[in-house]
């Protein structure tokens, strides 16, 4: 599967989403998140369907099983190219959606990459025997087990998912940083030459492009980066 360079679309309003991709020339890959799905609703997936764009619409669905296939019933139709859920919600949960979303790239998160090792045993109470590093695998492999295309995971993971899970499974990487932005919530993050470097499949790439002053020439500056062109 081709390298692709995923966009951010974290705004408030549609207004504001529409007015940022007026400014590209090219067809893209873009994730609509919670912020921007839960300002517009389902609209916005349409508008952005419009204009030719590939869409990961990033909702990480989490709840029972019987709840989720409901959600995923209800977001099947709008057409995006990649769904994700939490795969600590179990392999029930799992299922239930993989049987929705049958002819679309179902993923799955692992650990946020705003976690570190600290708050994954102090907070999130993982047992201090398994690293941060184990409990991603450990899902990664449920994840597949289950129906997953691929998870989401920082770069830093993705030799040993592709290592223990296989070389087809999808990584999906956010913490996307170039040398010279801030890492702002981020723990766990690369450049997009060292992701590509790694192994990922897709970069997300957020406010380094939608907080520039000019989104085109770092996008292309990052997609040359990752994917070489």
């Amino acid at each position: 599967m081709a390298k692709d360079v995923i966009i951010a679309l974290d705004f408030k309003n549609k207004e504001e989403c529409l007015n940022f991709l007026d400014k590209f020339d090219e067809k893209l890959y873009v994730k609509v998140g919670l912020e921007l799905f839960y300002s517009e609703g389902p609209q916005i997936i349409n508008e952005i369907k419009k204009r030719g764009h590939k869409i990961f619409l990033d909702l990480k669905l989490h709840d029972i099983p019987n709840t989720v296939k409901g959600a995923a019933n209800s977001l099947k139709n709008l057409g995006a190219d990649m769904t994700n859920l939490h795969i600590c919600g179990g392999s029930a949960m799992i299922k239930a959606a993989r049987e929705v979303f049958e002819n679309s790239i179902l993923i799955g998160v692992t650990v946020l990459t705003s976690t570190d090792e600290e708050t994954l045993h102090r907070e999130i109470l993982v047992d201090k025997d398994f690293s941060l590093e184990d409990t991603v695998i450990s899902y990664a492999k449920m994840g597949k087990k289950n129906g997953l295309d691929g998870i989401v995971c920082s770069a830093l993971e993705v030799p040993k998912i592709k290592e223990k899970v296989g070389k087809d499974f999808l990584t999906v990487t956010p913490g996307i940083r170039l040398d010279d932005s801030s890492n702002g919530d981020q723990k766990r993050v690369v450049t997009p030459k060292y992701a590509r470097e790694l192994g990922s499949d897709y970069i997300v790439v957020g406010r380094p492009i939608t907080k520039s002053e000019d989104p085109l020439k770092v996008y292309k500056i990052i997609k040359k980066e990752f994917v070489g062109e």
